[in-house]
């Protein structure tokens, strides 16, 4: 009698049900034991690298996580928010997650979880139980779904839940390419930013997380979700392809990637004396490395050397006005239906 009273305050026997709002993920810090710890989660993921694990393991444990750590980490210093000591992307999950539940309301518990690093999928979990959440919805916060993203996300939280004798009920979210909320969300950012711009760009690049060609042969529909978004956001914002061109970033290892990718095509332009162009990255929900240190130092850098003369970045939706609106709005169904 007195474990169950236990576990009964530890989890309150009540009908609320939860949100979770999951990232990708982020060190802990920049030194290269904390960047080395999030590499090899994230790099021991089978979603994320596919390779069969007998050649990838030791590549990845003799090669790359001896190095990689030193290179990804002088990156995360760039970017770091010194204030609150974390990731750009851990500051503003946190606020999203603050701002949701604000708006929600204290029916709906709401909690942030990374699909590698803290807080974990399994600690954001925890949180909701005990917050008396017997039904849970969870919201991988990604537009375009693939499989090293939604599913590895999706997959995690099941594998969380099969080491849980009480499991709660679980719904979630599906991916919103080119849902009206997040396109119309989209241009407002890109019209706001362009605002502030002393020039009118002559190209506004939309740039998406790259992803391996043979993964889309094998029916992952990553691709046709970029072009979705892409086609959505150029019709709201009545440009034409030409002008606002997609391309795919951050490539690793020699095999082929979508194309084009982002860094020769903008080096390109500038050589063919396009001067200003301005970068969009619609595949993100939060600023993080990808963004502001891909894009905004390395991209610009390629770009101004090239010979390119303005390059500004769009920021993210991050925790403005609209992301909270459109979080709440794509959540808010699956949680009434939960509800009743």
């Amino acid at each position: 009698m007195e474990t169950l009273a236990r576990l009964e305050d530890d989890f309150p026997p009540t009908h609320r049900v939860g949100l979770l709002l999951i990232n990708l993920g982020t060190p802990d810090g920049t030194g290269y034991f904390a960047v080395r710890r999030y590499l090899r989660e994230f790099l021991s993921d089978r979603r994320v690298i596919e390779a069969p694990a007998a050649i990838w393991q030791p590549l990845l444990h003799g090669i790359i996580l001896p190095r990689r750590p030193f290179k990804s980490g002088a990156a995360y210093k760039r970017i770091w928010d010194k204030a609150q000591d974390a990731s750009p992307l851990r500051v503003i999950s946190a606020a999203q997650v603050q701002k949701v539940a604000a708006r929600l309301g204290p029916d709906v518990a709401v909690s942030g979880a990374m699909r590698y690093g803290t807080p974990s999928i399994s600690q954001g979990v925890d949180a909701l139980l005990k917050a008396g959440c017997v039904r849970i919805v969870a919201f991988p916060l990604y537009p375009q779904y693939s499989a090293a993203t939604t599913a590895t996300a999706n997959d995690h939280l099941f594998r969380t839940l099969m080491k849980r004798r009480h499991q709660p009920a679980i719904s979630t979210i599906p991916a919103f390419p080119d849902h009206p909320l997040y396109i119309k969300a989209l241009a407002s950012s890109l019209r706001a930013h362009l605002a502030t711009l002393s020039y009118e760009p002559e190209r506004i690049v939309i740039s998406f997380h790259g992803m391996p060609q043979k993964c889309i042969a094998q029916g992952d529909p990553y691709a046709a979700h970029c072009e979705r978004t892409a086609h959505a956001l150029r019709a709201e914002m009545g440009a034409a392809a030409d002008f606002m061109p997609m391309t795919f970033q951050s490539r690793f290892g020699p095999m082929a990637w979508l194309q084009p990718y982002t860094a020769p095509y903008v080096e390109a332009l500038a050589r063919q004396n396009v001067r200003r162009i301005t970068v969009i990255t619609p595949g993100f929900l939060a600023d993080c490395l990808e963004t502001l240190d891909e894009i905004g130092n390395e991209l610009r850098h390629q770009f101004l050397q090239a010979g390119g003369q303005d390059f500004s970045v769009v920021p993210c939706l991050n925790a403005d006005e609209e992301a909270i609106s459109l979080i709440t709005s794509l959540a808010r169904p699956a949680i009434e239906s939960f509800s009743n």
